[in-house]
């Protein structure tokens, strides 16, 4: 190994020790995946094989570095075996993507988050073992349609079939305690929490009152929840 790459291997390291998580593929989902950690006070490892890109998030991420995560020698010089949680987010090269996570799964790899770009992409590496399979694309194409429809101002299906769903408190829930509006029996959700305002957000319980223009978090089957926002 060269000067450079001993120094990035002592680093990767230090990182591995302190629980950060290495990010391979630093492309759009890649880049915003590790600067949101790096956000949340999470030290990232930020690994691409285009010098371009490692050059960009030079000084952006705790560490970054070129290198071809389809080489086994490559990976283990990064220590990228020692990280308890690896995110494979390379999305323009489907092989390469595969024989990453294969070579990380045979390294004993304890976390791996992968990106799918198709069906057939996420069950190869389903078969292959990959703890976490994930497809950005599809599932933001699923959340904007629900929010297309125009029944809320967010949403986000937790698991399939249930859903988490940002919306106006309709005139039903008004000037009374949500535990007297009979909500969970007559639509199927719960109201979790509300904003009155610009007022921060608080938990709901049996006691809270909303009133017109609240807004509230729903809580229930997918369906049943953006029945329950188009309520006006």
């Amino acid at each position: 190994m060269g000067k450079f790459s001993l120094f990035a291997a002592s680093a990767s390291r230090r990182l591995a020790e302190a629980d950060s998580v290495a990010v391979i593929g630093l492309g759009r989902f890649g880049s915003a995946l590790a600067m949101e950690l790096m956000t949340g006070g999470t030290e990232v490892l930020g690994i691409d094989v285009s010098e371009d890109l490692v050059q960009i998030h030079n000084g952006e991420l705790t560490q970054v570095v070129r290198a071809d995560a389809t080489r086994e020698e490559a990976l283990r010089q990064l220590a990228i075996n020692e990280f308890d949680r690896v995110v494979v987010a390379i999305g323009d090269d489907v092989s390469a993507s595969i024989l990453a996570c294969s070579i990380l799964l045979s390294m004993g790899t304890p976390v791996i988050w992968a990106k799918a770009m198709d069906d057939r992409h996420g069950l190869i590496l389903e078969q292959l073992g990959v703890h976490h399979v994930i497809y950005p694309e599809k599932d933001m194409g699923r959340r904007v349609a629900h929010l297309v429809r125009g029944a809320a101002l967010d949403f986000i299906e937790v698991a399939p079939g249930y859903a988490l769903v940002k919306t106006p408190a309709p005139a039903v829930l008004h000037d009374k305690p949500l535990g007297t509006t009979g909500i969970r029996t007559s639509h199927g959700i719960t109201i979790a929490a509300f904003q009155h305002g610009d007022a921060p957000w608080q938990n709901a319980d049996n006691a809270t009152v909303l009133t017109a223009g609240d807004t509230v978090l729903i809580v229930g089957p997918t369906h049943k929840a953006e029945q329950f926002a188009l309520l006006r």
